[in-house]
């Protein structure tokens, strides 16, 4: 006699922000969540997160490991032009304390955790989908009314229900522990941004503090690139080669929403699986926290009615909120990430009070006031003479 399936109102496929946060807020309004998870998976990332995650998502302050007060913009000349955060600070954590943290949130709150490998769906009897994964080499299943694909930019559960394709970027890092001795290059309360040809072709490469230890990574799209070795020269440049490698991670990142993130049916996507990683910033965790919220709800409307049109929603939702950011960060990657002539020149234009006060007002708090027309125009004008060759770096 074999054992019946499990059966749950959802499963969640990802336990990374998206899907441990879409899995937390069903928990807690009483659905019946499985949160499946591969083990050992960490994505390579910065791990800059913005006060409008720390209060939406209630992060506590024992999970941050450093607090950021200025981003330093480095030119391929290697001309720094420094931001500092007007007001307040920019959290890091690190993604294997971070991650875990959401998952064990997303258990408390109710949600069952499995650790496994997505392999495939298959439909009941009834056409109710079926999570298939492995699992030491067995073979597992857990039924649901609904599944949210949360596993990342190469998503199993999209290739399985939803087309689409995402663009993307891989990235690589390096977690390297910082000795009490630091070096001159390293500021523990700064990030630093590096745009530079060499090292990044057509993305940036990054020093991010994360406390007692740092992100040192890149990013690229384009095929035959080496990230290893980009890294290995920045640290050589930097005078971190000889700090010790605490971790290696390389990952594909989407840089464009996809245009369908539904199968019309039962199934939705959510995170780096729908494609919401910021174009030119490659930040990701807020917007794949705050599409994982925007599933919950839309599956519980779903449970609710069995109304698949609510699984529509989502995206909606997210482009209305976002979709001109990236719109417009997508514009920026494309013009100032062509060249290093045009990297200098940005980094030239990043000298500006105005510009940088726009940018960490939408980067800090996701929104830009209507009282701030005025310097967007200032902004604007700026840029374009920076376009002509008419502003002076």
């Amino acid at each position: 006699m074999t054992n019946p399936i499990p059966c749950f109102d959802v499963v969640v496929v990802g336990g990374g922000p998206a899907g441990a946060t879409a899995a937390h807020d069903l928990a807690l309004e009483g659905q019946s969540v499985l949160l499946l998870d591969r083990a050992g998976r960490i994505k390579p990332c910065g791990g800059a997160i913005p006060p409008r995650l720390i209060e939406d998502f209630a992060i506590p302050d024992h999970i941050l490991v450093a607090k950021i007060s200025a981003a330093r913009m480095v030119s391929p000349s290697a001309v720094g032009v420094d931001m500092p955060v007007e007001d307040g600070f920019v959290g890091m954590v690190d993604r294997d304390v971070f991650d875990a943290y959401l998952r064990d949130r997303a258990e408390a709150a109710g949600a069952t955790r499995a650790t496994g490998r997505f392999t495939t769906l298959e439909r009941d009897a009834a056409g109710a989908p079926i999570v298939v994964y492995e699992h030491n080499g067995q073979t597992m299943r857990a039924g649901a009314r609904c599944v949210i694909g949360a596993d990342g930019a190469n998503s199993a559960v999209g290739r399985a229900a939803v087309p689409g394709k995402a663009k993307l970027v891989f990235a690589y890092h390096e977690i390297v522990r910082v000795p009490d001795s630091l070096p001159d290059a390293y500021d523990p309360s700064r990030c630093d941004v590096i745009y530079r040809g060499s090292l990044s072709p057509d993305f940036y490469s990054w020093i991010f503090p994360h406390g007692p230890t740092a992100s040192i990574g890149t990013g690229s799209a384009q095929k035959g690139f080496s990230l290893r070795q980009s890294v290995a020269r920045l640290r050589a440049e930097t005078g971190l080669t000889d700090l010790p490698t605490l971790r290696r991670e390389g990952a594909p990142i989407p840089l464009k929403p996809l245009k369908r993130w539904d199968n019309g049916r039962d199934v939705l996507l959510a995170g780096d699986a729908a494609g919401v990683v910021a174009p030119a910033s490659g930040e990701g965790i807020y917007y794949a926290m705050y599409s994982g919220r925007l599933a919950a709800r839309a599956v519980a409307v779903f449970l609710e009615t069995a109304d698949a049109r609510a699984l529509r929603a989502p995206r909606r939702a997210f482009m209305r909120a976002h979709g001109r950011v990236f719109r417009v960060l997508s514009l920026l990657q494309w013009f100032w990430y062509h060249s290093d002539k045009r990297r200098e020149q940005f980094v030239a234009l990043c000298r500006d009070r105005d510009v940088q006060h726009l940018t960490w007002e939408s980067y800090m708090h996701k929104r830009m006031p209507r009282r701030q027309r005025g310097a967007k125009v200032r902004v604007f004008m700026k840029d374009v003479g920076h376009l002509l060759g008419l502003a002076r770096s």
